[in-house]
């Protein structure tokens, strides 16, 4: 007999347990292979056998910056093709998405698990400065700000364009 606690948990919960699971466990490492984060929603066993719909969660579903196809949680963020991590505060999302559910319930999810609740709230704290000095094009804010350090920039501007028709 096979038991099952897919009525007691939710795929996208399920997806985000086993995501939060790795991003504990390879603490240096910033995004997973949607074949790992599945591995380990399998490994760990909240739906047995694995539910088909977690591969699709991962996929589509939880992927806040790709476009809704049904499901429109915020739990995971695509960081390339084929990667993926947990969404954060800050990330950038499909707008159809606005509002949607980024972590679960804690009263939704086995008590064993709560513990990565605060560890997420913990990891998920707002650290601007640190995104900004890693994210290539907001490290470039400002960068341009000697171009007109001597002039107004509607002077700047005004010289730029002399001689145009």
């Amino acid at each position: 007999m096979t038991v099952s606690l897919a009525a007691e948990v939710k795929v996208a919960d399920e997806v985000w347990i086993a995501t939060a699971l790795l991003h504990c466990e390879h603490r240096r490492r910033s995004d997973f292979a949607i074949e790992e984060i599945v591995d380990r929603a399998g490994r760990e066993g909240l739906s047995r056998p694995l539910r088909k719909g977690v591969y699709v969660h991962v996929m589509q579903h939880c992927v806040a910056n790709r476009g809704p196809n049904s499901g429109r949680y915020r739990m995971l963020f695509e960081t390339s093709p084929g990667r993926r991590r947990l969404f954060r505060s800050g990330d950038s999302y499909d707008p159809a998405r606005e509002g949607a559910k980024t972590i679960p319930a804690r009263e939704d999810i086995p008590p064993r698990y709560a513990y990565l609740l605060d560890w997420y709230r913990e990891w998920n704290k707002d650290n601007v400065e640190d995104r900004i000095k890693n994210d290539p094009l907001l490290a470039l804010r400002g960068s341009g700000k000697h171009i007109w350090a001597d002039e107004h920039a509607d002077e700047y501007i005004r010289r730029l364009r002399e001689g145009w028709e």
